[in-house]
């Protein structure tokens, strides 16, 4: 068989080159070239900026407020490597260039001081406790809410945890009071009918108890949103198709729903270990008076004493200092801890 010019042996003819298509441009006529992008292809960082200055004009106060609040004070720090006084110069912030250094003194003095572990044990053990009576009640509650069908009955119970997260502490503290207190309701109820009446809020011994009760009040409600948005992105079509196999209500929450929330508990639970050290301030101070320094004391009252009312600045400094680190050490542990799970955490790896 004859081949004919440009055919393959088998006769037939490859397939003919694509053209590049052609624009006819005038003379003189300016062409724009085409934007770049960058290697992760993405427009350059001015077209971004052009297009997403409104939501940055947005964000800028908040960033503002977050570096002068959260950021900016986080170079007084450098008072707990001195003896600061405050009255050497004519202001506060220009006395810490005036006042001497002394290393790490204060972090040796802090390590040799009984009273701040004495603060340290009742933070941790106030965390400990905290970490295994409140922090399931949010899973519970959202589950228990998630369970009901009728929607008027879920509002209204969700507004009735929310409520006490808007109560300040005083009004909290005060309710407890008026309810355990030795002139609270119950006292005055049991001594009516015979009974010896009793004040739970001047127990020491029972304080860590009364403190977690006021916590889970207060803020367990609050605490269910996190999860409750969780579960919402749950497909029902899980919930089908374990139902058709057969699963319960029990195995569908087990196998289901628990799975659903395992990556929010994971991360929240990371969150709370590396606040393991700051369980309170304003609630502990109200109550100290009632139950005294050694069972109401932790490290933020604590700090508040040393530096406000004691004025010695530089040791509340560095004791905040070991606090922070000691938290940001915790979060790290805590989310590699979940990176072995197989969870994601705070960050990914």
């Amino acid at each position: 068989m004859a081949l004919t010019a440009g055919s393959r042996p088998d006769g037939t003819r490859p397939p003919a080159a694509v053209e590049e298509p052609t624009v006819a441009v005038a003379a003189g006529a300016k062409v724009r070239a085409p934007r770049r992008k960058s290697k992760a292809g993405k427009a350059p960082w001015r077209i971004r900026l052009r297009r997403d200055r409104a939501l940055i004009l947005m964000t800028l106060p908040v960033i503002l407020l977050l570096l002068l609040f959260n950021y900016v004070p986080l170079l007084g720090n450098v008072v707990a490597f001195q003896e600061y006084d405050p009255y050497v110069s004519s202001n506060g912030i220009t006395a810490i260039f005036h006042s001497p250094w002394v290393g790490v003194e204060q972090f040796s003095r802090m390590l040799d001081d009984p009273l701040f572990w004495s603060a340290t044990k009742n933070t941790l053990v106030l965390f400990m406790l905290q970490l295994v009576l409140f922090f399931p009640v949010p899973i519970a509650l959202a589950l228990v809410i998630n369970s009901v069908i009728r929607p008027r009955v879920r509002a209204v119970a969700q507004a009735i945890m929310y409520l006490p997260h808007f109560f300040s502490w005083v009004l909290v503290v005060t309710v407890f009071q008026q309810i355990l207190g030795g002139a609270g309701i119950i006292a005055q109820t049991l001594e009516e009918h015979g009974w010896s009446g009793f004040d739970l809020m001047t127990d020491a011994d029972l304080f860590k108890y009364l403190v977690t009760a006021q916590a889970v009040w207060k803020d367990a409600g609050w605490g269910i949103i996190v999860f409750l948005a969780a579960l919402s992105a749950v497909s029902t079509d899980l919930y089908e198709a374990a139902a058709m196999d057969g699963a319960g209500r029990w195995r569908r929450m087990w196998h289901v729903t628990l799975p659903a929330l395992r990556p929010v508990i994971a991360l929240l639970l990371v969150l709370r270990v590396g606040d393991a050290l700051s369980v309170g301030f304003e609630q502990y101070l109200l109550q100290r008076d009632a139950v005294g320094a050694g069972a109401s004391e932790v490290l933020d009252t604590y700090v508040w004493n040393m530096g406000i009312q004691n004025g010695d600045f530089s040791y509340a400094a560095a004791v905040g200092l070991a606090k922070g680190l000691i938290g940001v050490c915790l979060v790290l542990g805590a989310n590699k801890f979940a990176h072995l799970l197989g969870e994601q955490g705070v960050y990914k790896k």
